[in-house]
């Protein structure tokens, strides 16, 4: 539930934060006669959302087997780098209000039908980048543990939310702490996607395990009972890996330390 939850929430969370800004701007600016193109943004971005959630449920229902032991490998290990991305590109991000701002402000300055076109494109890139990367994560949780509707649900609810009231109550809400805190859930999960997504490939015969398995502790914490679902579908926990999905898990962990690192260190650099 807690990795559906964190997951939607963390999706639904950027895409209002950018809807937000945009809403607050127009009506610092006086420009409210360009409200409906922000709302015809979002749902525009939401109905080929869903139309992309279809079809990948449907293209992704004809595998069987091997393929389908392939496809679920590829797809996680797809949704660990879009997860990647997505977090080391917040990460970067210190001042994005001001960019989003500065991207308005400029389609604003354009001809009336250029300004509506290119903030509705702003708003509708948002959603549906943001709606993709959640179709493509949840079906990545499905593979490995299953998706959780409520937990989904209330995440979507939670991050719509925080972005209200971050927006136009009292502005106290601490983004940064936010996606700090979120930032090393989904870190972990994305290094649960990569170690499934070789788990995957082994049981296709794609690659060995190296030595499999590594060690077996399913008898003092069951990947199958209560508490060791939870840490299966939200870290990657399996009672019996492999090597390879244990130097996975690790070799993915050390290379997001290192990256860290290097956008900490450019941080000091431009402060300096």
């Amino acid at each position: 539930m807690l990795e559906s939850f964190l997951i939607t929430s963390r999706e639904t969370l950027e895409a209002s934060l950018v809807v937000g800004i945009v809403l607050a701007y127009l009506n610092r600016t006086n420009n409210q006669n360009y409200k409906k193109t922000v709302y015809y943004g979002i749902v525009f971005g939401i109905l080929t959302s869903l139309i992309a959630a279809f079809l990948f449920t449907f293209f992704s229902g004809g595998f069987e087997g091997r393929a389908e032991q392939i496809f679920e490998g590829i797809t996680m290990l797809f949704g660990a780098f879009l997860l990647t991305t997505m977090i080391l590109w917040m990460m970067r991000q210190r001042h994005i209000a001001k960019e989003i701002e500065g991207k308005v402000g400029k389609h604003l300055m354009a001809q009336p039908l250029f300004s509506h076109l290119g903030i509705f494109m702003l708003i509708f890139i948002a959603v549906i980048r943001e709606g993709v990367e959640t179709v493509i994560f949840l079906n990545a949780i499905n593979y490995a543990s299953g998706i959780n509707f409520i937990g989904g649900t209330l995440g979507i609810i939670a991050a719509i939310i925080v972005g209200y009231l971050f927006f136009v109550s009292t502005k106290k809400i601490n983004l940064k702490k936010l996606f700090s805190i979120s930032s090393i859930l989904l870190i972990l999960f994305a290094a649960g996607l990569v170690a499934h997504g070789f788990h995957e490939f082994e049981e296709a015969g794609l690659v060995s395990g190296i030595v499999a398995p590594l060690f077996d502790i399913n008898n003092i914490l069951n990947e199958k009972g209560i508490f060791g679902s939870f840490l299966k579908g939200l870290f990657g926990y399996n009672g019996n890996p492999s090597l390879l999905e244990v130097l996975a898990y690790a070799s993915y962990l050390a290379v997001i330390f290192v990256l860290y690192k290097r956008i900490e260190s450019s941080r000091v650099k431009i402060s300096v």
